[in-house]
């Protein structure tokens, strides 16, 4: 198989609009796509054609989901074939374990993410591919074998007379072939075999059990193992290696061998080839770093979303649809232009623009913008997207744009590593200051809270809106935030239970303290990098910590070891999947991004025992 070549995807659904849905989603990955409505289908397709992945609904008529899997898995053909469930019901964790036990790989809850689901099936149509390409080189490689090995016992003459050819073809193929002797301890390495272990030919024979060291120890084991499986009518055998060399650097090998067995039915000669696979195992660690990646990603895109959507408050279930449906875009649209740059940032401008579409109507443009081209860094993308959102959406609602006479004007410049943001708005209706705070001023703030010197000014003028903010584009581990942690804490009054949150989400952030608030916890945070977390627990006493395990990049480990020697028990969360914390962290509990408010309670009811609120419910 060619890595061009198109791979099969097998669909089952029962309804003919999801399959439809499906068929949108991974249009884009350029590969065969197979819809089917049955169970009956399904399998029908699979004697036929060779199938990459299978995409399953697990409620369909006659055979749910789970039992076609089964029967999949039931064939020799089909046990390693990848499948995915996509349910919008069965969607406990008890339902996943059942899916992962009738031999699923993943599960995917209804509302799809289509950037997720074509990320997780990208992988496994590569890895099949991988995988075709691996079995076709076995076969060649023991084909390659077999001919060596009836050389070397044909002819000596043979053999000297082709020993040069031979030995530049495998060195043009990053490949070596060798001989041992297993009761002499013995090896002969042709030039391939020797630039693989990064050794010189040596004048004599090497020392005895030099060549062995060279192999990890538990590789020369498994060597071990697999030459005295082997038979008189089955000699071959294969195995990956890893070669130590005498620099240190581990390198990867396919060997590819047969033994030859003395009269007695006892091994005594192996004779084999040796393929560098080094690259593809780099190829694969990468591979399932990306796939890691993704996921954390997709993880934390859907915790803000939650958080969007538990925070969001209105007077109609219209408006909150509109509200929730506004924020998920822009977060939408940074994150496209993000995926687009290879997650090295995203064009201020196009934000803009995008933002902007709605209010340019023919020729009149209500809304106009202007400023230098910049990129900005994945870490401030998300949030400036959502800053101008909330002030073009409250524009549209109170503001110069709720009027066919009003403008807005946007401009913006890079100075000394901030960005400044210029918003007035003029000929919209009268304005007047707020008497509250909702939602889209407390996004606002919380943005303006990443780094140290970040500045933002609501001026609310009769005339119309005039709002200014400075956003500092250094990374947010170089700096500290403006409005320290510090600062806060002097502000608390002392008492028990108070609950330091760090957080680099700014809306998991805030969805955070308004669960641990309700719960009547004194609230420390959120802390948004580790300077200000370091500034918090240095003012003031804390009873307990949430805490985010990956801070832009930076590790939360060595700052929650701090607190676990002060004595203060810690919940972490994470947007990468669930792995078992080292100690002395392995008793902690760690909830996975989205995060449910029942699940952050019970782990922080584990650590510190009842809440406040379920203390006074208690006494009552």
């Amino acid at each position: 198989m060619n890595a061009g070549d198109k791979v099969n995807i097998l669909l089952v659904d029962d309804q003919p609009g999801k399959l439809l849905s499906y068929e949108v989603m991974l249009d884009e990955l350029g590969e065969n796509l197979i819809k089917t409505s049955s169970a009956k289908e399904a399998l029908e397709v699979l004697l036929k054609s060779e199938i990459a992945v299978i995409l399953i609904d697990v409620c369909m008529p006659e055979f749910d989901g789970f039992e076609l899997a089964q029967m999949i898995r039931d064939h020799p053909r089909f046990q390693s074939t990848a499948i995915i469930f996509i349910s919008a019901v069965h969607i406990s964790e008890a339902d996943s374990l059942r899916g992962y036990s009738a031999g699923a790989v993943d599960y995917v809850p209804v509302p799809v993410v289509p950037d997720v689901l074509r990320a997780k099936v990208r992988i496994f149509t590569e890895l099949y591919r991988k995988t075709r390409m691996l079995e076709e080189l076995n076969r060649d490689l023991e084909s390659r074998v077999w001919e060596r090995t009836a050389a070397l016992e044909a002819s000596a003459a043979r053999l000297r007379d082709s020993e040069r050819g031979r030995t530049l073809a495998l060195a043009a193929g990053n490949m070596g072939s060798w001989e041992y002797l297993i009761d002499e301890d013995s090896w002969s390495l042709d030039e391939g075999q020797y630039r693989i272990f990064e050794l010189e030919p040596p004048k004599e024979d090497l020392p005895r059990g030099y060549v062995r060291s060279l192999f990890h120890p538990d590789d020369w084991e498994g060597m071990q193992r697999a030459w005295r499986r082997a038979t008189p009518s089955e000699p071959s055998f294969q195995q990956e290696i890893r070669i130590v060399r005498a620099s240190g650097e581990t390198r990867w090998g396919l060997v590819a061998a047969a033994v030859t067995f003395g009269a007695e039915g006892q091994p005594q000669r192996i004779s084999g080839v040796t393929v560098d696979i080094t690259d593809r195992k780099e190829a694969e660690r990468r591979q399932l770093l990306l796939a890691r990646e993704v996921d954390h990603r997709a993880r934390n895109a859907l915790a803000v979303v939650q958080a969007i959507v538990r925070l969001g408050r209105s007077k109609s279930v219209e408006e909150y649809i509109a509200a929730v449906e506004g924020r998920v875009r822009a977060l939408s649209l940074s994150h496209d232009l993000l995926s687009q740059s290879r997650w090295q940032g995203a064009d201020i401008g196009r934000l803009v623009a995008e933002e902007f579409a709605p209010y340019q109507v023919d020729s009149e443009r209500r809304a106009v913008f202007s400023g230098p081209s910049i990129i900005l860094p994945a870490d401030r993308a998300q949030s400036v997207a959502l800053v101008i959102h909330e002030l073009a959406t409250n524009a549209a609602k109170y503001g110069a744009l709720s009027s066919s006479s009003g403008r807005v004007d946007l401009r913006w410049d890079i100075r000394d590593g901030f960005l400044i943001l210029d918003w007035t708005e003029t000929g919209g209706p009268v304005v007047e200051k707020p008497t509250a705070k909702g939602l889209g001023t407390k996004i606002i703030e919380s943005t303006v809270q990443h780094h140290k010197g970040d500045h933002a000014s609501f001026d609310w003028r009769p005339q119309g809106l005039r709002f200014k903010v400075a956003l500092c584009l250094v990374p947010r581990h170089e700096s500290v935030s403006s409005t320290s942690a510090a600062d806060t804490a002097t502000s608390l009054e002392p008492q028990k239970r108070q609950i330091l949150v760090v957080e680099d989400e700014p809306l998991v952030g805030m969805w955070t303290n308004e669960v641990l608030d309700d719960l009547g916890y004194k609230v420390l945070g959120p802390c948004l990098d580790l300077a200000e977390a370091h500034e918090a627990i240095a003012a003031t006493q804390v009873d307990g910590a949430v805490l985010d395990v990956n801070l832009a990049g930076v590790p939360i480990f060595p700052f929650a070891r701090l607190l676990l020697e002060r004595g203060v028990p810690v919940v972490f969360l994470t947007g990468y999947e669930k792995t078992v914390l080292d100690s002395p962290f392995n008793r902690a509990p760690l909830l996975q991004k989205p995060i449910a408010a029942e699940d952050l309670v019970r782990a922080l009811e584990t650590v510190l025992g009842p809440s406040p609120q379920r203390r006074r419910l208690l006494e009552c």
